[in-house]
């Protein structure tokens, strides 16, 4: 599992999967997991951003107690803001505490499997509760992420494998997906399920699958294509009545592309990639350098130029300076690489000075780029951080170009977090802590997002200038082809607000402009931008902690920063975790034990329709009953009632024409429904729009 310590925007276009909990018993030095039984996935995606519930049951199969522990393998780029069980006939809510997880107790030691699958970085909570022989323990973890996108294309990933936990079978599975974009949607689609339903109309799509006893042996993939001839800038905003800070009640969030028609023009690359070939990257890590050195010797483009170096106590590179990518070239590289070994000690000093000299005869109408791979500290060389850190950014500066520094080290606890991270902050670039097994899937991911620069070193001007605060990612990002900018900020006062982007691009000056409207009331619909701002804040706030000692007096309040944001709008962050709970005293009809269900609402669909639309649900039980829907509108009058007959388990729907109980057709505006099936019933809301 990968660990993002200094994400920017770019880097979530990187596909991460989603994955189902494990619970151990923590008062047992033994391990031994909980049986799940059921797990349900709701995901709600706008444009591009999604928010993930994952509910699951778990039983405890045994005839002792259990003291829950549960571990959720949280995926890089995602930022948890919900966690909540079911217990004793309440729902609970953990809180947030203001320090890491690290709780007490527990296994002496855990199995391989077990590991792999919860990657380095779980959330880990333990409940306030036990579960007693035969007795079940519902939980629900919300969090938010923002979808890769490539090209156009947006990917879902959601890790429903569980056979390196258990392949017994559950008795249920469940995943629901509904899609809103702006921009219009030309395809949806799953690429390794069968769903029961799977659609789109220009800006919605819905998606639902369920299977009965059978095990979790295979992971959700859904795609959806967005219409490549509608560029621009795509924004939400919400405006809150009020905010726990100090800055404006407004949040916003745009996603820019730039335009990837065949007049834009792709920037030739100056690449050098460095390798670590020092003792401690034996095995693995040194396998998976080298096939993603060889990975990307194999996709650069025509026009670039290229190198490769590697490093121990000492260094060495193929050419003495960069040379044209052509068929020839790229064969001498190929071996090159072929012929890698790890021994020695680490001197990265030596590596960069190698390295850097060579982009003397560069200039700022190419991109210039440096990626690093080190598993380790300096041990030879300069070993102290800030000389070398110093050392390194005269060569930079005494360069005749921009060079920008990509960083990657294997293992946050093993490398030079200080050193990697100011490195590439002083040097317009970023830093990415890995684990040895994600070294090629990462590096190769990365290349694929830097292989086609279109505009360097951008930034924004905002007109009325006053019109926005607190905007982040800052600095910004590169633009890439076909690739994304997410930027997320407060406002104060709704209007329209002028953005223009500008950077180089062929040593030119290039811009894009674009204009938003900042919303003027509160859309609940849209309260997940607080998370975005919240996280995409934290990730700035990091880059600076990260590039700090972490012993000084600034580090230590830049981390409390960190924390109190973390607290005050629910995100977790590498200081915090999920702590305790309290019981959740709403009504809210949604809060009830995810259990085994006879009858589910799928919604309507389409949602906003002119002037019909098909009311869909699930029976899971064999029972013969009458279904009746009743629509209500806005004011609690009764509209009309639908219904028919079911029998036994399958998908059902019924369609309501917009007419009323006299068959007339009502006006446009809100309308909500129930769904009543034996003693159940379930509520939904539409809108018609003529």
């Amino acid at each position: 599992m990968k660990r993002f310590i200094l994400v920017a925007s770019l880097l979530t276009t990187l596909l991460a999967l989603h994955a189902a909990g494990v619970i151990i018993n923590s008062s047992s030095t033994t391990f031994q997991t909980t049986k799940l039984i059921n797990c349900a996935y709701d995901v709600q995606i706008e444009n591009q951003i999604s928010v993930v519930t994952v509910q699951e049951t778990f039983k405890n199969v045994t005839s002792t107690n259990v003291a829950p522990r549960y571990y959720y393998p949280l995926p890089e780029g995602c930022s948890a803001t919900q966690l909540r069980w079911f217990s004793n006939g309440f729902w609970w809510q953990a809180s947030i505490s203001p320090n890491p997880s690290s709780p007490p107790g527990g296994p002496s030691t855990f199995p391989t499997n077990f590991t792999s699958y919860i990657g380095s970085f779980p959330i880990v909570f333990d409940f306030t509760t036990v579960i007693f022989p035969q007795d079940t323990l519902a939980v629900e973890l919300t969090y938010v992420q923002l979808l890769p996108y490539i090209d156009g294309n947006v990917e879902l990933g959601l890790k429903n494998n569980y056979s390196l936990i258990s392949t017994l079978p559950l008795m249920t599975q469940t995943l629901d997906v509904e899609l809103n974009s702006t921009r219009n949607i030309t395809s949806f689609q799953s690429i390794n399920q069968e769903p029961n339903i799977i659609e789109h109309t220009a800006n919605q799509g819905i998606c639902h699958y369920s299977i009965a006893n059978t095990a979790a042996n295979s992971d959700y993939l859904l795609r959806y294509s967005l219409d490549s001839s509608e560029l621009g800038l795509w924004s939400m905003s919400t405006l809150r009545d009020s905010v726990p800070d100090v800055w404006s009640n407004g949040f916003f969030t745009f996603i820019a592309e730039p335009d990837p028609s065949n007049s834009t023009q792709i920037i030739n690359k100056v690449f050098t990639l460095v390798i670590d070939r020092s003792g401690s990257m034996s095995g693995t890590k040194i396998t998976q350098a080298k096939n993603a050195a060889t990975y990307i010797v194999n996709h650069l483009n025509e026009g670039d130029r290229f190198n490769i170096v590697i490093f121990n106590e000492s260094n060495s590179s193929i050419w003495t300076e960069h040379q044209e990518y052509n068929a020839t070239n790229a064969q001498t590289a190929l071996t090159f690489i072929n012929n890698i070994t790890a021994s020695g000690m680490t001197n990265i000093g030596a590596a960069f000075n190698l390295t850097v000299p060579q982009f003397s005869n560069t200039g700022d109408d190419t991109a210039n780029i440096i990626i690093f791979l080190t598993d380790g500290c300096p041990t030879a060389g300069i070993q102290d951080t800030q000389l070398l850190r110093t050392y390194i950014d005269n060569l930079m500066t005494n360069s005749t170009s921009t060079i920008f520094l990509y960083n990657f080290g294997i293992g946050i606890n093993d490398v030079n977090t200080q050193l990697l991270s100011q490195t590439a902050t002083d040097n317009h670039g970023l830093v990415q802590f890995l684990g040895q097994n994600d070294v090629y899937t990462t590096i190769t991911a990365f290349y694929n997002i830097i292989r086609n620069p279109v505009l360097l070193d951008p930034i924004i001007t905002v007109s009325p200038p006053d019109a926005v605060e607190q905007m982040f990612p800052n600095p910004l990002p590169n633009l890439y082809l076909g690739r994304q900018m997410i930027v997320s900020g407060r406002y104060a006062v709704p209007q329209t607000v002028h953005f223009t982007f500008s950077g180089n691009a062929f040593n030119q000056v290039v811009t894009y402009e674009y204009d938003m409207q900042l919303a003027e009331t509160n859309d609940p619909n849209k309260s997940f931008l607080t998370k975005i701002w919240a996280k995409q804040k934290i990730d700035d706030l990091l880059i600076q902690y990260y590039g700090m000692d972490s012993t000084s007096t600034t580090a230590h309040e830049l981390k409390q920063t960190i924390v109190d944001l973390s607290m005050t709008w629910g995100v977790i962050t590498p200081f915090t975790s999920f702590h305790s709970g309290t019981i959740i005293t709403t009504e809210d009809p949604t809060a009830l034990p995810v259990l085994p269900y006879s009858v589910k609402l799928l919604g309507n669909f389409p949602n906003p329709f002119n002037p019909t639309t098909i009311i869909r649900f699930e029976i899971t039980k064999d029972d013969h009953l009458p279904a009746y829907v009743r629509i209500y509108n806005i004011r609690g009058q009764l509209i009309k009632i639908l219904g028919l007959k079911t029998h036994g388990k399958g998908l059902y729907q019924i369609m309501w024409d917009g007419t009323d109980q006299m068959n007339q057709s009502v006006s446009s505006g809100v309308y909500f429904y129930t769904l009543q099936w034996g003693n159940e019933i379930l509520a939904g809301k539409m809108v018609m729009v003529k």
